[in-house]
């Protein structure tokens, strides 16, 4: 069982702030409230490590939710925290412009109590497997860094964690790299050797039954036998990392960047943020059942 999750509720109107706190508080939440960005940020350094997720609205007198979570991103204690923005600014430049930021999802002004604690629980679940990948990173020994090459299967959720948090311990930034792999690595599982679409994924996600349906379908014959691998090899300068699916592949040029028309959904950001944050490159071939990732070992010069 996991102890409640502290949430930092950051709005300038009063009545919405304690309204957010208290369904927050109703779910099982431990709700903070700030009033205006300086009194978040300064309660985010106080506490660098106490919040699961912000809730953070867009525009406000003074800092306003952008700066904040400029300021989140660029602070490396913090830069994993999930944050919601909450916004009535629903143009694509203005969405954009959050996503590009570090915004992890979007909800928009008004909102029901259900969609709230949906996009609050996704978020929860997200900070919290990132954070037991990372320590499970911490873990792994240096003696990986002597690895030159391997190969290696798997068809599991728990077996790509497994890999990923073993393997990103061989490159200078294990915490980076084990969340993007581990992304890459579900990926090849769920939408490669599984067969589960963008919508699927989505109407799960919400129906809380992704893990249960994930595996329903490695029990049944067309899947069974499926495996995905991933080959590791050391170079002079870089670390390289095969991932290959036995599906039918997808569309993926749509992924590598962030999409303004997928900001509100529960899932779709993993494979650009994977890009940006993860991999000094990132390449898929074919059909999209293959992709290249790179981390440099040295900077580039």
């Amino acid at each position: 069982m996991h102890d409640p999750a502290s949430i930092l509720v950051v709005e300038d109107e009063f009545i919405l702030r304690e309204m957010l706190a208290e369904n927050l508080r109703d779910a099982g939440y431990e709700p903070d409230s700030a009033e205006n960005g300086e009194d978040a940020w300064a309660m985010l350094q106080a506490n660098p490590q106490r919040y699961s997720t912000v809730l953070l609205d867009r525009r406000m007198p003074d800092m306003d939710g952008l700066e904040v979570l400029r300021r989140i991103r660029a602070e490396p204690i913090l830069a994993h925290i999930p944050v919601i923005m909450q916004t009535g600014m629903t143009e694509p430049e203005d969405i954009l412009a959050g996503l590009r930021a570090g915004a992890h999802y979007y909800l928009t002004k008004p909102f029901t109590s259900e969609t709230l604690l949906a996009i609050v629980a996704t978020a929860v679940g997200d900070y919290r497997r990132a954070r037991e990948l990372q320590h499970e990173a911490s873990l792994a020994t240096q003696t990986l860094r002597h690895l030159t090459s391997a190969t290696f299967r798997f068809r599991t959720p728990s077996e790509a964690r497994d890999i990923a948090a073993m393997l990103s311990h061989a490159c200078p930034d294990a915490q980076n790299v084990v969340l993007g792999l581990s992304e890459l690595m579900l990926n090849a599982i769920e939408h490669g050797n599984l067969s589960i679409t963008y919508q699927e994924k989505t109407d799960l996600i919400e129906a809380e039954a992704l893990h249960a349906e994930i595996a329903h379908r490695l029990a049944l014959p067309a899947y069974a036998e499926r495996f995905a691998t991933l080959v590791y090899e050391r170079l002079d300068g870089k670390i390289q990392l095969l991932i290959t699916d036995q599906g039918n592949g997808f569309d993926w040029r749509k992924f590598l960047d962030i999409d303004p028309a997928r900001a509100f959904d529960s899932h779709g950001r993993g494979i650009a943020m994977a890009r940006m944050l993860s991999f000094s490159e990132l390449e898929y071939r074919g059909r999209g059942n293959e992709v290249l990732a790179v981390v440099n070992l040295s900077p580039p010069g």
